[in-house]
This record gives structure tokens, sequence and C-alpha cells, in this order.
């Protein structure tokens, strides 16, 4: 029975909804003399020029919306073949010419298109997005809520808090306020605006489910604010604002369980968070983090015991690395951070984002717990050590740098071991190289080791991305490939 009414009740609410829009088509005269020969009728009928309620959330979404951009990006990959080697013969030959055998082992290329959404930050044509939105795209386009579209130039990307920014050539654009998200609380309300499976600027309305959460391994930086506002493919790099119209997060994930829609589990990596990427990257060209130079853990109810530490606050060090900032400080494996400058440390997430949000080179303030009792740390921080880098740098007037689509990581001595050089060698390998890029074109392959850019010494990552930062349309590689050594011009 409860079935049956479940699957009723909807007919019954469309047969109302019926009505009332056929009492509406007739007009207000045409509905009293209905009312007059049918009493029972007697509907009270809002007046033409009465004005809307505007208790909801219309002068919120108006402020809002204007701000939110539809995003399309396309990039070229190889799409994969089930061809084989076939055998040299000259009756292959007279059909296919005599680099049949190329033409079958390389795969075709086809393009492949993506839609997402970007939150107009700056009046002169800064927006912000998820690196996922625009992830190795060549092509990236821009269509504002008054239907006007442009050609977006990206102008860096933060995979590891997947905020990316683009730049279009524009002025007067409609940027969003943006609110200090610390401040955004559990029950507050919760706006969503985004292009939902591109059908055109979408609202939903909820909460915000929780903050800070963490440890989903949707991102390297993880502090997202949880949101049951509903999210569906297309809202990603979209707008979360609060009840006044101003930005709290960026769109970026949901929890589908094997749909691809909602199921009222979404987050946004927070407005503060957003924002300094976003400055970082117009800044500087790329993002930089503070490092500490700790392990930090969570404290289970028993850790917290075994150390003495009853209210079960702060983070726990669990090692401290060698030279480090928290080494030359005095930190110590088994100390408790209650705070940091102040701010409260609640779990070890809490104090890596704490930390990761800094400038390198930032004197805090730490309250330490040690042996029962608490005491004052000054720390230098350092900067955060890259041990990975992906080429994807764009020149002046918007073309890719020589070297994009290449990924390099620092290169230790088991590595250098496994390729067959040894194992003091300078240098980065080579961990990924895109078939469609020069790289791969010039014959730079996975597993080779660049020792040199451009005549410069490379011993690791920072050298690396520094000589690529300097590089001009051609670079020239020197390349240590099994033990020996060429020169490769891209």
């Amino acid at each position: 029975m409860y079935k049956r009414d479940f699957w009723r009740r909807p007919k019954a609410i469309v047969a109302a909804a019926a009505l009332v829009v056929g009492l509406g088509g007739v007009g207000l005269a045409a509905a009293e003399h209905l009312a007059s020969q049918h009493p029972a009728l007697a509907l009270n009928v809002a007046s033409q020029d009465e004005a809307p309620s505007r208790t909801g959330f219309a002068p919120v979404v108006k402020k809002a919306l204007p701000s939110v951009v539809s995003i399309s990006s396309s990039k070229v990959t190889k799409m994969p073949t089930g061809f084989q080697q076939m055998p040299d013969d000259p009756f292959f030959r007279q059909f296919f010419g005599r680099d049949f055998n190329r033409q079958f082992r390389e795969a075709p290329e086809q393009r492949e298109h993506a839609l997402g959404s970007g939150v107009i930050m700056t009046s002169d044509g800064y927006i912000v997005t998820n690196n996922h939105v625009v992830d190795g795209a060549t092509d990236v386009s821009v269509t504002l809520g008054d239907k006007r579209e442009y050609k977006a130039k990206v102008v860096g990307t933060d995979p590891k808090s997947d905020i990316a920014v683009l730049k279009i050539d524009a002025a007067g654009l409609p940027a969003i306020t943006i609110a200090d998200s610390s401040k955004v609380q559990v029950g507050d309300y919760a706006l969503a605006i985004g292009n939902p499976f591109g059908v055109g600027q979408t609202v939903t309305m909820g909460i915000v489910s929780a903050t800070g959460r963490s440890h989903l391994g949707i991102e390297e930086y993880e502090d997202f604010i949880q949101t049951d506002a509903p999210i569906n493919p297309g809202n990603s790099g979209g707008a979360l604002v609060n009840d006044r119209g101003h930005l709290i997060g960026i769109n970026t994930a949901i929890i589908a369980h094997g749909s691809e829609g909602n199921q009222g589990i979404g987050f946004a990596v927070p407005a503060n968070m957003a924002r300094n990427v976003m400055e970082q990257i117009v800044k500087n060209g790329k993002v930089t983090r503070a490092y500490l130079g700790i392990i930090p853990q969570d404290l289970t109810p028993a850790i917290a015991r075994a150390f003495g530490d009853k209210e079960m606050r702060g983070a726990l060090v669990g090692d401290v690395s060698a030279d480090s900032p928290a080494q030359k400080a005095g930190l110590q494996k088994g100390d408790i951070i209650l705070s940091v400058n102040g701010k409260p440390v609640a779990d070890s997430n809490d104090l890596r984002m704490t930390i990761s949000m800094m400038a390198p080179d930032s004197n805090v303030n730490l309250k330490v717990f040690r042996n029962g009792g608490e005491r004052e740390m000054a720390v230098k921080l350092g900067e955060l050590p890259t041990t990975q880098a992906a080429v994807e740098r764009h020149n002046s007037d918007g073309s890719k740098s020589a070297l994009s689509g290449v990924s390099v990581e620092d290169l230790d001595a088991q590595t250098a071991r496994d390729l067959g050089i040894p194992a003091n060698s300078p240098g980065v390998v080579v961990t990924n190289v895109s078939p469609a890029s020069a790289a791969a074109e010039a014959g730079l392959r996975r597993g080779d080791v660049i020792q040199e850019v451009n005549r410069k010494p490379v011993k690791n990552t920072s050298d690396f991305e520094r000589a690529m930062s300097a590089s001009k349309e051609e670079t020239l590689l020197l390349v240590n490939r099994k033990g020996s050594t060429l020169y490769l011009a891209v």
C-alpha cells in the first residue's frame, strides 16, 4: 500500500498544478466569471500588479549569478588501437604503401571536450575554476551569464588543491564578493551556482553540512566545506555562496557511489584557500608552501593518555626531518603542537593546512606540550621541497612551453640503479611524456634522466623548474639514458 501511494502522489501533484496553470491562463476576469458560475471554485487569485514575495533567495542569486561563468575545454588524445604489427609483405604494401606498419601502429587522435564552471574573481578577467576542468586542455573558452564568449588563457594550476586560474581579455566584469571562509559554520545556508550537465546556469540550495573535511583521498591538500546543496557534473569550479551571495567555496567533488548524480554529499575548496592559491599564481606563476619538517599524527585517547595530554588537544610530532626548520627550532618526537601563532590546532590536517597557507621564511610561534608542561617555540619556516614537477608553462603569447606535457621526479639512488646509471647521478627522472607533445617528438622518453637544461646543471626538481622558467621557445636537454648521455633539442 505504501509503495502504491508513494508512486501515485506525484501524479496528484501534477494534476493540481495543471488546474492552477489553467486558471492562470484564462486571466483574472475569466476566473471571476468561472467562480460566479461555480461557487465551489471561488479561488483567491492574485492581482496582476502584486509583486512576488522577496523572502526567498532571489536577491542573493541576482547578486551572485553574473559572477559565475560556464567553461568549455578541449584536448587532443590518442585513441587506443587494436591493430598488431602486420607482416612485411608486398601484398600489404601495394594497398597501404611502404609505411603501412607505421600507419597501423600509430593510434589515431581524437578531441575530447569537457564542461565546467568558474567564478569571476576580478573585474579585469581573472577567473578561478578547478584544475580538473582544464587539465591538459589545448583550448579553453568562457561564456558569461550574458552569453558573451571569450577565449581563455590558463595562467597557472595547482593540482594539489585542484585550483586553476584563467584570464580573459575583458574589463568591467561582475567580480564576486569573497567571504572569510574560516567563519563558515555548520548549519549556514549554502547556494551552489554552476552549469550542471551543460544545461545552463543553475542554482541549488542547501546548508553547510560540515567544515574541515579531510582524509578523503580527493586532493593532496583537503580542507573541504561539505554541503547538501545539490552539486552535479558540470558544477565543478562553480561558486558556493552564503545567504549574502558572498563566495565561501569552489565546488569540487561529490560522493556518488556509482551514480553520476548528486547524493547530497558535495565538497568545496574553501574560498580562503582558493584566494591564496590564485594570488600566488598571478604574482609568482606558481604556488609555494611553507615547510615545518615534521610528520604529524592525530591524537587518539590512548596516545593522549600516554603523553599526559588529558584534553586531547593538538597534533603529535611523529618524526622530525633532518636539517628541517623544526629540528633547528628544537622540536622533538613526542611533542604535541597545541597552537600556531595563537590559533589552536585541532588535528594533524589542521596543522598541515595552517602551515601550507603560510609563506616560506615566515616566523611562527608554536605552543608545544612536552613532558607534562607547555612551552613556546619560535620557528622560521622553510619552503616545502618539491619532489615532483609537471611542466605546463605558457609563454607570454599563450602558447605552451617546449616541455609542456612532461612530468619529472627527483632521482634517488634506487631509481638510478633500476635505470642502469650510477647511484649518485644528478638529475631528474622523466615519469611521463605526453605522446602529442613536442618533447615526445624530439625523442624524450619515460625513464630518461635530464641532467642539464640549456647547458645548466639540474640536480633536482627545484633546479629543473628554475631552468624551465628561464628557457626560451627551444630547449636543449642533456639526457642520460641507460648510462649514456645524449642531447635533445625540444
